[in-house]
């Protein structure tokens, strides 16, 4: 936590310098900082509502398609256990995506921000 006020009297400091608060002001008012909040945005918002779009229209064909979701595929199965099933992958799928994601683009530019704050601490 970041903060102007000295450590109480009597005590160590338990680990490295913090920046101050001015800093992290600093920091997230400069094009770097937005250059990483964007790069994180384009990815989330446009999957967070690619996949609430999808959820919803399973709840709503299992609602209002009942008979479109009893189509058996194969034997016992049918459109509902498929369509249910390929929920868990999408979100598995999504959880894979936004790793790499983080992984490539977001943790290389945080990493150049955090390394230029614990420089100037």
């Amino acid at each position: 936590m970041a903060t102007d006020a000295p450590p109480p009297e009597g005590t160590s400091p338990s680990g490295p310098a913090q920046p101050t608060t001015e800093a992290f002001v600093a920091v997230q008012s400069s094009p770097e900082f937005a250059d990483l909040r964007r790069s994180h945005r384009s990815f989330a918002f446009p999957l967070t509502i690619a996949f609430v779009t999808w959820y919803l229209l399973y709840v709503l064909l299992c609602n209002y398609a009942g008979g479109f979701m009893a189509t058996k595929v194969v034997g016992n199965i049918n459109m509902a256990l498929v369509l249910g099933l390929a929920q868990f992958a999408t979100t598995f799928l999504i959880a894979w995506l936004y790793s790499r994601h983080a992984a490539t683009k977001l943790d290389p530019k945080a990493d150049a921000i955090k390394s230029r704050m614990e420089a100037d601490v």
